[in-house]
């Protein structure tokens, strides 16, 4: 007993003194957290606010590698590129008729395929701009654009037909020189003659001799021959015309021209009689200001030619045209 008693009392004594010690070490613990607590919020309080950084413009990257044809149209896209300006459509200004089946163009100029063919005598909503030749029109809602020089303000008339006789067999030129030139050719100028008959429209089914050119006559073959006096009949006012010589399309007696000078209203009205008739008389193609019309394209109608340099060598001043 009496052992035991001292040493339970010395075992309170030291946990007495434990708690006193741990207590002062707690509060000095939870003050100096409290203080380092309050020293950082201040120090952050103080420190300027920190603006956010500019976004970058998004950007689309594609690498030429794997993809050129992406590579070239795309590009980099970035949000602060230049936004494209829709242009409003022009205002119809006036329509106008369709001289000649015109090729429809998305562009003032000839340059590939055209878009299709405007028949003659249809009508095309203008624009009033023209450029190079061309007259803007509006069609389907597009901008398009047409040959100016065949637009007119009404509407035109259907030309007259021509119902022209079968050609004869082609013959030796020497041969129908010494038939002119013979006392029996008066029987065929009688049939002729009788030939220069009017078909139901009016127009004349065949020319005769033509008194104003028919020296021309000579070394051309002939179904130019028929062309040259239907043309002269119908065209009476013309009094000149080329035909044989040694180049071009007239070196086999196939051409012919049709001489108007400065009556570029009389050219322009044989040039449209000749290729509206193209089928009856044989025709293979037509020269006529700077343009041509072959068969083989007629789809296509006038198209245009490169300058040559003169009135005569761009056809300005004649109509040229060829039989098959």
């Amino acid at each position: 007993m009496t052992s035991a008693r001292p040493k339970q009392l010395l075992e309170r004594a030291l946990r007495r003194r434990s708690v006193r010690l741990a207590l002062p070490a707690a509060v000095a613990a939870l003050v100096t957290g409290t203080v380092v607590g309050v020293a950082i919020a201040d120090n952050d309080a103080q420190q300027p606010a920190r603006t956010a950084a500019p976004a970058k413009p998004l950007q689309v990257r594609i690498d030429p590698a794997d993809s050129p044809y992406l590579a070239a149209r795309v590009g980099t896209i970035s949000r602060s590129a230049k936004r494209v300006t829709l242009h409003e459509k022009p205002e119809v200004k006036d329509h106008k008729w369709l001289t000649a089946p015109l090729n429809l163009w998305p562009a003032p100029k000839e340059q590939g395929k055209p878009l299709t063919v405007l028949a003659e005598g249809g009508q095309v909503a203008v624009t009033g701009a023209r450029k190079a030749g061309f007259a803007q029109i509006l069609r389907g809602g597009q901008v398009r654009w047409v040959n100016a020089d065949y637009l007119a303000d009404e509407k035109p008339k259907p030309p007259k037909k021509v119902v022209a006789e079968p050609a004869p067999a082609e013959e030796d030129s020497s041969s129908s020189a010494s038939a002119e030139s013979s006392p029996e050719p008066e029987a065929e100028s009688s049939s002729d003659s009788s030939s220069e008959s009017r078909s139901g429209d009016g127009s004349p089914a065949s020319g005769g001799a033509c008194a104003s050119g028919s020296s021309m006559e000579s070394g051309i073959v002939s179904r130019a021959v028929a062309l040259h006096r239907a043309v002269c009949a119908a065209f009476p006012q013309i009094s000149e015309y080329g035909g044989y010589r040694g180049d071009g399309e007239h070196s086999d007696g196939h051409a012919i021209d049709v001489m108007v000078y400065s009556d570029f209203g009389t050219g322009q009205a044989v040039a449209e009689w000749l290729r509206s008739n193209a089928a009856a008389l044989g025709i293979d193609d037509i020269i006529w200001a700077q343009k041509i019309w072959t068969n083989q394209r007629s789809s296509e109608g006038w198209r245009g030619m490169e300058d040559r340099g003169s009135a005569t060598a761009n056809h300005y001043d004649h109509v040229h045209v060829r039989v098959f």
